[in-house]
């Protein structure tokens, strides 16, 4: 969310460069995305927790601003405008604006939750000695068979992501109702 606000901030050349650089990671196939941060990171740091966490980071917050940009770009700037004119502090105002870009947040976050959990590739390659995630463990049991446990898992990840999608959709569309 703050980078899609500098990025709506900058001037026309900037904002195309920084949003070529956004772009990088999701029209790069994704190993070589893991294999240069594998790199990367064996020159600097010990892999292990933190390389797996940048690395989704990496990944994931191209789709978080491409998904809270759009949003960001659709709202009313004089409003935020007015309430810096009527003496709000400019973090007051912002969260003023908060939620009419919580659509837009909020499909960045599930994008990017659900991108980070099926991401194998970076995973795979950044992780240290014991460190595993959901689709690690599932490439290691498919060589041995898949325990029960992974498909109750499986499972209930859908549902949270199928309860989080139902209601933010009911909310959405319960307030839209309310200002029309």
């Amino acid at each position: 969310t703050a980078a899609s606000i500098a990025i709506s901030s900058m001037k026309q050349v900037p904002q195309t460069i920084v949003m070529g650089i956004t772009n990088i990671p999701m029209l790069n196939a994704e190993i070589v995305t893991a294999l240069s941060l594998t790199l990367l990171f064996i020159r600097f740091i010990k892999l292990g927790f933190t390389t797996v966490f940048i690395g989704h980071v990496t990944f994931c917050v191209p789709y978080v601003i491409l998904n809270v940009l759009p949003r960001f770009r659709t709202l009313n700037k004089n409003a935020y405008e007015a309430a810096l004119d009527l003496g709000a502090t400019p973090l007051y105002a912002f969260f003023k604006v908060w939620p009419e870009l919580m659509p837009g947040i909020m499909s960045g976050f599930l994008m990017a939750a659900t991108m980070s959990m099926d991401d194998f590739v970076i995973t795979y390659f950044t992780r240290g000695p014991g460190i595993n995630t959901i689709s690690t463990l599932v490439y290691s049991e498919v060589k041995r068979g898949i325990q029960p446990e992974m498909y109750a898992l499986s499972t209930l990840l859908f549902l949270l992501i199928l309860v989080l999608l139902l209601l933010f959709n009911f909310l959405s569309g319960r307030k839209s109702s309310i200002e029309v």
